[in-house]
């Protein structure tokens, strides 16, 4: 345990992650880079829960990289909203830093957390661009060309859908991870919404799953 009462990273759960989520060796190397930034940030600032620290690497590493399974094939550009602690932007700029003309938007509204990204942009060198402006702000003001949009642990789905619409309403894919709730948060959002989505079981929770938006129409009642 640290001062702050953080557990150690658990050796083997990085293995298990790569072994859930295969990346290439300067992928990895990003990786790390990020993840050691990360846990010496922690230790003044609270950028994810401490009880994940010794399984970082799949709770939150290989939990944010599936997402890219789910994506359309070649999509390099994506937006991450309330990136946080950055996941899952970071990850995924990471696997797509050696594609040509990637980028990942980061979308965070607290000051501090905007900190730490750019800080974390710069010390991995991957294609990222932070936002410091809340969620529903950006799809208007600078997602012209967004491919893919995600979030993580940030608002119910029906949020999710009224921030994401201007983006999807262009042709942008939604892919949201959800935990053992998400039939009732799709049953809310579609008091709201007509959602065509289908839902994929995720790689590191057998109660989670990621719902994929590809197409999102307000209801007249909304």
């Amino acid at each position: 345990m640290n001062a702050r009462g953080q557990g150690a990273v658990d050796p083997a759960d990085k293995a298990r992650a790569l072994a859930l989520t295969p990346v290439s060796r300067e992928t990895l190397q990003r990786l790390e880079l990020f993840v050691d930034l990360l846990l010496l940030r922690q230790q003044r600032q609270n950028l994810i829960g401490p009880s994940t620290i010794p399984v970082i690497w799949t709770r939150h590493v290989a939990d944010s990289l599936q997402l890219l399974d789910c994506a359309p094939a070649g999509a390099k550009i994506w937006a991450d909203f309330g990136s946080g602690g950055g996941f899952p932007g970071l990850p995924i700029a990471c696997a797509l830093a050696d594609r040509p003309g990637a980028m990942v938007h980061l979308v965070e509204s607290v000051g501090k957390k905007v900190n730490f990204l750019r800080e974390a942009v710069q010390v991995t060198g991957v294609p990222a661009q932070v936002h410091h402006m809340r969620a529903e702000n950006f799809g208007d003001s600078c997602g012209d060309n967004v491919e893919v949009v995600t979030a993580r642990a940030l608002s119910p789905l029906k949020i999710l859908c009224d921030q994401a619409f201007p983006l999807i309403a262009r042709g942008a894919v939604a892919v949201f991870p959800k935990g053992q709730d998400v039939e009732a948060e799709l049953t809310e959002a579609a008091k709201y919404w007509r959602i065509e989505a289908s839902k994929v079981p995720s790689k590191t929770s057998p109660q989670g799953c990621i719902v994929v938006v590809r197409g999102l129409k307000p209801l007249k009642s909304r």
